[in-house]
């Protein structure tokens, strides 16, 4: 633990209006405003992974974070308005960007090859963090953490990134300064300093739980989704459609067909989750539910993708088994375990079978179809 003492120092710029304000309130008039904090931090070589400065506008997070990490503290930077947002990471491999796109909860390549100026504030700031993030920096400190995006994209946005850094996904360690509260939990620090009292706190906060309703649906409800798709927004009118909701919301659809020349055996078709939920890990305990409710049915069930964090989801899991590796541009295959991305002009696609273990989809309400409306 480090005790610092931090001074800031603003020059006042004497003129008649200042000198009038001055009189109108009683402000006292001096060559400089000084402002004084005492606070303690963990010392960077403790043992943590995220940290948290939090408090009310005004309360001096900034200066404490400028002086405590100095040139730790990201600074921002230009992005181009004639380039993708992919291009703008210097000469970072594409590989470590598409994974931090990710990482914090970034995962539709559609947008990935847009201009920063065309996207979401919800999109930009995650752009925002992954740029940061792609500093080869022992700590990332990152201010006005959460300032430009609604409450839901900020929890969301939150856990993505203390889950990348936890799964070992982010390199480095992260510090949020911000003057919302709300992310507290979301983002699971080790440390907690609230400048409104001047204490820091040692204890990590438990994710609140985020429970799914996973509904039967019409192919309707697709045009919510079809932009956000990597592939055809197209969607086969007798495919199997379901939705998943949280608190009401739509939030992710994925749909299933029949594999043809097969009976009994399903792959899906379409998996999309909202960009402003993207980064929980949503997507995939909802295909893995959907999946787990086929194959109670009778039904062996398939996801073939080309897209990196499905593909690297599916390879931890215990729920899935590697069934095919197919390089595009070659036309290979392999029944062996999936070890990494080829360099190929074409798309590298991996298909997964579902093996089951219904008893690790906690926090998922499954309503069978025969219960719900079409639509």
């Amino acid at each position: 633990m480090l005790h610092h003492t931090i001074t800031a120092e603003t020059p006042i710029h004497p003129s008649f209006r200042v000198a009038q304000v001055a009189g109108m309130f009683d402000v006292p008039l001096a060559d400089k405003s000084v402002v004084r904090f005492e606070v303690e931090l963990p010392a960077l070589d403790d043992d943590w992974q995220i940290g948290l400065i939090v408090g009310p506008s005004g309360s001096g997070k900034s200066t404490v974070a400028k002086a405590a990490f100095g040139s730790q503290l990201y600074q921002g930077a230009e992005w181009p308005a004639d380039r993708a947002v992919v291009d703008a990471f210097g000469e970072v491999p594409v590989r470590k960007v598409l994974e931090l796109f990710t990482a914090v909860g970034f995962g539709s390549p559609p947008s990935w090859i847009k201009p920063y100026a065309v996207l979401s504030n919800g999109e930009r700031f995650r752009c925002d963090l992954a740029r940061a993030l792609s500093q080869q920096q022992d700590v990332i400190v990152f201010d006005e953490f959460t300032s430009v995006v609604d409450r839901t994209v900020a929890k969301v946005c939150s856990a993505a990134i203390a889950k990348g850094i936890r799964q070992g996904r982010i390199d480095g360690r992260f510090v949020a300064v911000t003057c919302h509260y709300d992310v507290a939990e979301w983002l699971e620090p080790d440390w907690t300093l609230d400048m409104a009292t001047g204490e820091l706190s040692r204890r990590r906060l438990r994710r609140p739980e985020v429970r799914l309703e996973i509904s039967r649906c019409g192919v309707e409800a697709w045009r919510l989704f079809a932009r956000h798709h990597y592939l055809s927004g197209s969607l086969n009118r007798s495919a199997r459609c379901y939705l998943a909701t949280w608190e009401g919301e739509p939030v992710m659809f994925c749909a299933t067909l029949p594999v043809i020349g097969r009976r009994h055996h399903r792959r899906f078709t379409r998996i999309v989750t909202l960009p402003d939920y993207q980064g929980l890990g949503i997507g995939m305990r909802v295909v893995a539910a959907v999946a787990e409710h086929e194959r109670s049915a009778g039904d062996r069930v398939n996801v073939t993708s080309s897209h990196p964090a499905l593909i690297a989801h599916c390879q931890r899991s215990p729920l899935w088994r590697t069934r095919s590796v197919r390089t595009a541009a070659r036309g290979s295959r392999r029944n062996e375990r999936f070890a990494g991305y080829r360099s190929s002009a074409g798309r590298c696609v991996v298909s997964f079978e579902y093996v089951g273990e219904g008893s690790k989809l906690g926090g998922t309400d499954f309503r069978p179809p025969e219960t719900l409306p079409s639509e």
